[in-house]
């Protein structure tokens, strides 16, 4: 790996071309674009729903963040299965692993939504109102299918990638969203509004919409990669040295503790904003507002597969570091527009059909989180490096900085700060994704060195 690292941009090697790296990319970014649009959307249609604040705080506070930290161990298996699935015996190993861990995390989900776990949950641990919590068990019940149909979505989604076939992403996504937004509108617009619980109507029609959106996405996914298993996977000659149980564990778990740290945050981050001024407006804001910042940090996400795959090419880590700081400044710049003229306004009252007072408490907190952006693009250059040369335990330790430094600003706030919750608890996520960053840029500094010596 040393002396890949030595010679992957040798002096007066000719940089990346741009239009490589944007080749690579777009695919890649518009799959997480239209991914970040899901939940803005869905919550746009609960807000012209009855009982829009509750059922809004039971996505944002329980029903989302609970799903995802639920299945948080399998997000890195798109990663895993770019890297491993070279031929059909690695394709198999890795789609066995892929099975049980599906089954182990839906088992959990389960017992999570359907017993009176959850009760405690949503009471003591997250501390949501009562008016949610009811809301909140319904969708996180709807939304048992979600974890399998990741899993398997992602693992069928790294053998596209590995095989030249990115643009089936973007397909999959688009057809996911399609789904999402016929349901939607179905639901929205259909005389069977009345054969259910007017309170409830919500929080039913926003996490029938996600489960099966993601559902139609992996049956999909599962279809396209047919073709690649039978024409590429099951041809391709032996590895040269098969990939062991131990070495995957070596290789998998700091990667896989990354985001499940990263991600128990967001529960945390709801307990918090509903020990804080103004519990119920907080909660119910944050679907949107998260929802418009995630829309504008996607492509800085898609930025990371990008360096893994082509930082061996001469001149890469020059013209990676160019595409990924102008991305960020854009970034930055388009969502400091919002926060600072009429368009944020406008979009939470007209778009996502806030009340006005919800409207301004969110137009307000965007500004706070205006940097994530520019973070999160900078992060994933930091971070495809250190995958690049497999230096994984430094990914974890970021995000360990992360969750402590969140950690201990979130405890300040319950218990010190007299502020809106919603604008504190996105102040203290900002602090610590800039920790992160820096963290990520020191632990990447010897491997660019040597890259663009």
């Amino acid at each position: 790996m040393v002396g890949m690292i030595e010679q992957a941009d040798p002096a007066g090697a000719p940089g990346l071309a741009m239009r490589r790296i944007v080749a690579c990319w777009w695919p890649l970014a518009m799959s997480w674009l239209m991914m970040g649009a899901e939940m803005p959307m869905v919550a746009a249609v609960i807000g012209r729903l009855p009982s829009e604040e509750p059922n809004l705080a039971a996505l944002a506070a329980i029903v989302y963040p609970v799903s995802i930290l639920i299945e948080a161990p399998i997000i890195m298996l798109l990663a895993a299965s770019t890297a491993l699935v070279k031929d059909w015996s690695s394709y198999c190993k890795l789609r066995r692993f892929t099975h049980t861990a599906a089954a182990v995390l839906t088992a959990i989900h389960v017992v999570t939504a359907f017993t009176p776990l959850y009760g405690w949950l949503a009471r003591e641990v997250i501390h949501a109102a009562e008016p949610v919590v009811e809301p909140g068990r319904i969708g996180l019940q709807i939304m048992t299918p979600w974890t399998w149909a990741i899993a398997m979505r992602r693992f069928q989604q790294g053998v596209l990638i590995r095989n030249e076939r990115s643009r089936v992403v973007v397909a999959g996504t688009l057809v996911r969203l399609l789904t999402v937004a016929g349901i939607l509108g179905v639901g929205l617009l259909s005389p069977v509004r009345s054969h259910f619980e007017a309170p409830l109507y919500g929080i039913v029609l926003g996490s029938l919409a996600i489960a099966c959106g993601v559902l139609t996405e992996a049956v999909f996914i599962a279809v396209q990669t047919r073709p690649v298993l039978r024409d590429r996977v099951r041809r391709a000659a032996p590895a040269a040295e098969a990939w062991s149980w131990r070495g995957f564990g070596q290789f998998y778990v700091p990667l896989a503790m990354a985001p499940v740290l990263s991600i128990a945050l967001q529960p945390a981050g709801a307990a918090a904003m509903n020990r804080m001024r103004e519990p119920l407006a907080s909660t119910a804001c944050w679907s949107s507002v998260y929802g418009l910042i995630f829309l504008l940090r996607s492509a800085g996400f898609a930025f990371n597969e990008v360096v893994v795959a082509l930082l061996g090419e001469p001149g890469a880590a020059r013209a990676l570091w160019r595409a990924a700081s102008r991305a960020a400044l854009a970034a930055v710049g388009l969502l400091l527009l919002i926060a600072v003229t009429p368009l944020g306004r406008w979009w939470f009252a007209n778009v996502m059909d806030l009340s006005a007072e919800l409207t301004a408490v969110a137009a307000r907190a965007v500004g706070i989180g205006v940097l994530w952006p520019g973070y999160a693009m900078l992060q994933s250059y930091y971070q495809g490096t250190l995958v690049y040369a497999r230096r994984t335990r430094a990914v974890t330790e970021a995000v360990v900085l992360y969750v402590v430094v969140s950690g201990v600003l979130l405890l300040v706030g319950v218990h010190l700060v007299p502020l809106r919750g919603i604008d504190y608890v996105l102040c203290a996520f900002a602090v610590a994704g800039i920790a992160q960053t820096l963290w990520l840029w020191q632990r990447s500094q010897s491997i660019l060195r040597q890259l663009r010596a």
